[in-house]
């Protein structure tokens, strides 16, 4: 069973000099993708003088994050990975294919690179770096379950393009087709909660503002909607492969 790969690791692991470079990539592949993202929606503010947001505003702050995201994952994907997500990260260790210290190296490097984001962001604008939020009507359940859904088709479409070894071809799509997948769930429940998805793009802006409410939301939602995706598609769909996938002309 696949699960038993989930391993802790060694303690030199996690200063070892692959494991340092992989963090660096983490560290900069999420910054870039945190700075354009979060960006945008500040740019947005400034051009409404923080108006009600908007049909227009909610489809640009999808592209913005499908392209960042797709940036992001392609410049470390050879290096890291591409986690950019620690939600995508404990997905991964969930299905044993990284260590938890690893894991944990990563998702510091992460957060880390969220923060300094939101920070620089914070300065060259002048503006406040808007944090995640319910609207109005929403509820934490709602919320909650939205998130969860959300996460897990994001890890689902990381393990299907990116992790299952029959990918074939299709693994050089990876980073387009999750950064897709973030973009469509964006327009679907920014509206609602920000369609966070990721507790590294949540965090950072939350530090740098200091606004927590509801904060937990963005941790628990992605970390299990991404678990139960690593989990489902480890065990049913690559542990449980005893043979070799038909051509397409057998089709």
């Amino acid at each position: 069973m696949p699960i038993r790969n989930i391993a802790i690791g060694a303690p030199q692991e996690a200063t070892h000099p692959d494991t340092l470079r992989s963090a660096l990539a983490e560290f900069i592949s999420t910054f870039i993708f945190v700075f354009a993202g979060s960006g945008s929606g500040i740019a947005y503010n400034k051009l409404t003088d923080d108006g009600a947001a908007t049909p227009a505003g909610l489809i640009s702050a999808s592209i913005a994050h499908a392209f960042a995201l797709f940036v992001a994952v392609s410049i470390s994907a050879n290096i890291s990975g591409g986690h950019v997500n620690p939600a995508v990260t404990f997905g991964l260790f969930v299905g044993g294919n990284i260590s938890f210290l690893r894991g944990v190296i990563y998702i510091i490097a992460q957060l880390l690179g969220s923060i300094v984001a939101s920070l620089l962001l914070a300065f060259v604008t002048g503006l406040a770096v808007p944090a995640f939020g319910l609207s109005a009507g929403v509820g934490v359940g709602n919320a909650l379950v939205l998130e969860i859904v959300m996460t897990f088709g994001l890890v689902y479409t990381v393990y299907a393009t990116a992790v299952d070894p029959k990918k074939g071809s299709l693994g050089t799509i990876a980073p387009i087709a999750i950064g897709f997948i973030v973009g469509a769930n964006i327009l679907l429940g920014g509206a609602f909660d920000g369609a966070s998805m990721n507790p590294a793009v949540s965090f950072g802006p939350a530090v740098v503002s200091w606004s927590w409410s509801n904060h937990w939301i963005y941790w628990v939602g992605p970390l299990v909607g991404g678990g139960i995706a690593g989990l489902i598609y480890e065990v049913v769909f690559i542990g449980s492969q005893t043979h070799e996938q038909l051509p397409t002309t057998d089709y």
